[in-house]
């Protein structure tokens, strides 16, 4: 280990020769002995991994309090070595850097109210000092090179958290050579069928395009030459994911992508930037509208390049991208190559960077979980247009944004008074999709009467939609009011709670104090104005009159024999294929929101008036501790034949594909083939590349459904299949 050490020590010299590499030395030492006679998955001594992730912080260029943290983050988490000894031997930013991996090692990938929750500290830890997600990045990218360990579903599990989460992050933070490592290695789990093939694919074609891309080389080499431009000229392929999404966009496969070549040039200044521009179009025919400038509109990360697609020799396209060697540092190591620390300033002197994190924290203040989570990568992390003010203004904004959602970019009080727009000098719709380059005129009037209501279903990003919530929270008390109490009692009647609701002041103060609201006119304000849904209320009221109405029940009632109050518990035959244990003769149905087949375990419910709803087991909607006396033993009858059960039992299937001409005929022509009965079949494409499709089909029983699994899992395209189960 001596060697790894060492090796360590020599980069962080190259890199900065500033450096405490007495500091880094000890805690190589601590973290050593604190990981002592731990393993990894792989077999390999523990201390392996701190020192990797200290390697990538050093090579993302970050100071001596990140390459200590990395090499001690996992001991608070997995050893006896805590925050106060790291704090008395290496100091409060270093024990804080540590903490704060570790609270980000935590975060559960899982249902959207935990994930709001866990995502909000992690902006939160970026806000306070973004070296810790500097540091967790690193620590997933060493994962993720060595997640082979694993096992194969927590490697999926691993794979969509990086994908969904970390590669995205890193992408806002400019990181563009961590984002991609991560995207390939996510997708290599994920999709390893489709990954392979385009490995293969460029492997096959490695000949042509090293041949392809040196007589572009030299050609533009010797161009820059004879004009004396200093210039460093790089060539490759672009990297597996970028050709995945590429393919199946274009639903192509990789011999039917051409332009999967770019070459890169970095020179000395700005002026030679666009120097190089002209002398790469006399060479090459470029393609119209695929030439953008983001040195003079940098990319909301600091992203600065030249880009243009022209037309080689051979007809193949290829992209040039254009830029100085401080843009291209900025590039590959986004917000760590222009580190604060780094460069001897306080944390107030370059905030306006993160000022991004800043808004997503505000954002989700008033913002639902589940809203929270669907807009997020809306917000962070969807792609940008570039739009311009009548004053020549550059304005990036994600897309799919609307002139709304521009007016309250600009200002809250532009959208409040916003009465139209005007896009190119004309008049537009106000829910206009915005494109690059356009010039967007707001219309404003002293007059306007605020936002409409329906704007917060046309706005795109968080920051209008709240803002607009905002206003109506504000300015129009009575109406949200009335509205929200007409709303509520709506539902409420149609749930049957009226009069336990009204009836019952605990029922009022339990669910005023759920949501923390003082008065019932506040909770009526809020649904009125959008700041909490009805369906929360209705399922803490629902909840809590079912509590006390099994609470008021006679305790007599309770204590009778059980002969009493039921009839013998005997096993009784049913044609539905169920036998339900004490009640003879009895009208059973299957809930629909977990679908039952013959092979489950099973338990029934006793409604009132519909007989009883058999349940799997697994359902969440069982729990058998809450009105004990309804839930009823069951089982399937074993005296019916599978002649007698065939094709009788629905349940539902989930199949997620990647976007693929005949995906759906396949999977059609696998049921007709398994002589399988569709109630109903529906196919949606995904965003990147994905699709889903589901269906309600009968099954016989579990064997069946578990072969027809079997055989759609082997169609070509056919990630993973799955029995959907509704958890409303």
């Amino acid at each position: 280990m001596q060697d790894k050490l060492d090796f360590l020590l020599e980069r962080v010299k190259k890199q900065n020769p500033q450096a405490n590499t007495k500091k880094i030395r000890a805690a190589y030492e601590c973290a050593a002995k604190a990981h002592e006679g731990q393993k990894r998955k792989n077999g390999e001594p523990y201390i392996i991994h701190p020192v990797s992730v200290a390697e990538i912080i050093v090579e993302m260029g970050l100071d001596t309090d990140s390459i200590c943290a990395g090499l001690l983050h996992d001991c608070i988490e997995d050893t006896q070595f805590g925050y106060r000894e790291i704090e008395n031997k290496f100091g409060t930013t270093v024990a804080e850097l540590v903490d704060g991996v570790t609270r980000l090692g935590m975060l559960r990938y899982s249902k959207e109210q935990e994930q709001f929750e866990d995502l909000r500290k992690m902006f939160l830890a970026m806000a306070r000092d973004i070296r810790v997600i500097l540091i967790k990045l690193a620590d997933r990218l060493h994962n993720m090179r060595t997640i082979q360990h694993l096992p194969e579903r927590k490697q999926r599990d691993k794979a969509l958290e990086t994908m969904e989460i970390y590669a995205p992050i890193a992408h806002r933070l400019g990181m563009s050579r961590i984002k991609w490592e991560l995207e390939d290695l996510s997708l290599k789990c994920l999709d390893p069928i489709g990954y392979k093939e385009i490995v293969d694919g460029l492997r096959e074609q490695s000949e042509q395009h090293e041949e392809f891309l040196k007589g572009i080389t030299d050609r533009i080499g010797g161009k820059l030459k004879e004009a004396k431009i200093e210039n460093t000229i790089s060539a490759r392929v672009k990297h597996i994911y970028s050709i995945y999404r590429k393919m199946y966009a274009q639903h192509k496969t990789i011999n039917e992508i051409y332009d999967i070549c770019a070459v890169r040039v970095i020179v000395e200044t700005v002026a030679d930037c666009y120097n190089v521009l002209g002398y790469v179009h006399d060479l090459y025919k470029p393609i119209p509208g695929r030439f953008k400038d983001y040195i003079s509109t940098p990319k909301p990360n600091g992203y600065q390049s030249l880009h243009t697609t022209v037309i080689g020799r051979a007809g193949i396209p290829f992209e040039i991208q254009i830029r100085t060697s401080e843009m291209h540092k900025t590039a590959e190591y986004g917000v760590a190559a222009h580190w604060k620390y780094k460069q001897g300033l306080d944390k107030a002197g370059n905030e306006e960077a993160f000022a991004w994190i800043r808004q997503l924290l505000e954002a989700q203040q008033d913002t639902e979980a589940e809203d929270f989570i669907k807009n997020i990568k809306v917000d962070l992390f969807a792609d940008e247009v570039f739009v311009f003010t009548p004053k020549g203004d550059v304005v990036n904004m994600p897309a799919g944004a609307t002139p709304i959602d521009l007016a309250y970019a600009i200002h809250s009080a532009v959208g409040n008074r916003m009465t139209g727009c005007k896009l190119n000098g004309r008049i537009a719709p106000i829910d206009s999709l915005l494109k690059n380059g356009d010039i967007v005129e707001i219309l404003t009037s002293k007059e306007a009467r605020g936002p409409s209501r329906d704007w917060v279903k046309i706005v795109k990003t968080t920051e209008a939609r709240n803002k607009i919530k905002q206003w109506f929270k504000k300015e129009c008390r009575e109406e949200n009011i009335v509205s929200g109490r007409d709303d509520l009692d709506r539902e409420l009647r149609a749930n049957l709670l009226y009069n336990g609701f009204y009836d019952n002041d605990e029922i009022q103060k339990n669910t005023l104090n759920k949501f923390s609201f003082g008065s019932l006119d506040e909770l009526y304000a809020a649904i009125g104005y959008g700041g909490i849904t009805l369906t929360k209320v209705i399922n803490k009221v629902k909840d809590d009159v079912g509590r006390l109405r099994r609470q008021n029940e006679p305790e007599s009632a309770a204590e009778q024999p059980v002969h009493n109050t039921q009839p013998e518990r005997r096993a009784t035959h049913s044609k539905s294929g169920v036998v339900v244990e004490g009640i003879a003769n009895c009208l059973v149905k299957f809930a629909r929101c977990c679908t039952p087949i013959p092979g489950d375990e099973i338990v029934g419910y006793v409604t009132r008036g519909y007989g009883v709803s058999i349940h799997r087991r697994d359902c969440v909607n069982v729990h058998e501790e809450e009105e004990p006396d309804r839930w009823v033993k069951a089982r399937w009858d074993e005296d019916i034949t599978v002649a007698d059960r065939q094709n009788r039992f629905s349940t539902g299937l989930q199949i997620s594909t990647r976007s693929r001409i005949g995906v759906l005929s396949d999977v059609t022509a696998v049921l007709a083939a398994c002589k399988i009965n569709v109630h109903e079949i529906s196919a949606r494409d995904l965003n990147d590349g994905f699709g889903v499709i589901n269906a309600m089909v009968d099954v016989a029983g579990v064997h069946q459904l578990d072969n027809l699994i079997s055989r759609m899992r082997s169609i070509k395209g056919v990630l993973d299949v799955t029995r959907t189960v509704d958890t409303n």
